[in-house]
């Protein structure tokens, strides 16, 4: 079948992607939990349930395909996660931090966004009705998060960030002229 080699590919990106959803589940709150900003851990936690959710429908197209999820590690979501672990153990706080997660956040989102619509189109070319479906409705879903975590940054965070820092210069200039 001149088709069996999307088909093979696009279960290859599916595990990729179930792989990635399922490190994000554990990273998520990790991330929540580092959040100054109430605004920005409740995001983190209700993106946490949509990740579940996204998890759920993966598993649901596997079970129509007849295949197993497992067995792909997501090395570039690994290397996602990896950055925003880093962000965390930097000397940031408040404001600062949270522009820090949110730029990490907002990097997985691409990275999700973009692994989306590949599969999503692969399901569309292979007749795979339900499965871009689903697909679909977690891509708009990612979309839409991207969205939020753009709009708390430049309607809170970074300007809490650039005030904060503008605080912390004033404190120090006034400490040397003591």
């Amino acid at each position: 079948m001149p088709d069996q080699g999307l088909k093979t590919l696009y279960i290859d990106e599916l595990k990729d992607l179930y792989s990635a959803e399922n490190q994000l589940v554990k990273a998520l709150p990790k991330m929540a939990k580092a959040a100054s900003s109430a605004e920005l851990r409740e995001g983190f936690e209700k993106h946490l349930e949509q990740t579940k959710g996204h998890v759920q429908r993966l598993e649901k197209i596997f079970e129509a395909l007849g295949e197993n999820p497992r067995g792909k590690k997501c090395k570039g979501m690994e290397g996602l996660i990896e950055e925003g672990s880093e962000a965390m153990q930097e000397d940031y706080e408040g404001s600062v931090l949270d522009a820090a997660l949110i730029g990490a956040a907002q990097r997985v989102e691409h990275y999700e966004i973009a692994a989306y619509g590949t599969v999503r189109t692969f399901a569309d070319l292979l007749g795979e009705k339900n499965a871009a479906e689903l697909l679909e409705h977690t891509l708009e879903e990612e979309g839409e998060t991207n969205k939020t975590l753009s709009e708390l940054a430049e309607g809170i965070v970074n300007e809490k960030a650039l005030a904060e820092e503008g605080d912390q210069k004033a404190a120090t200039a006034g400490s040397r002229h003591r």
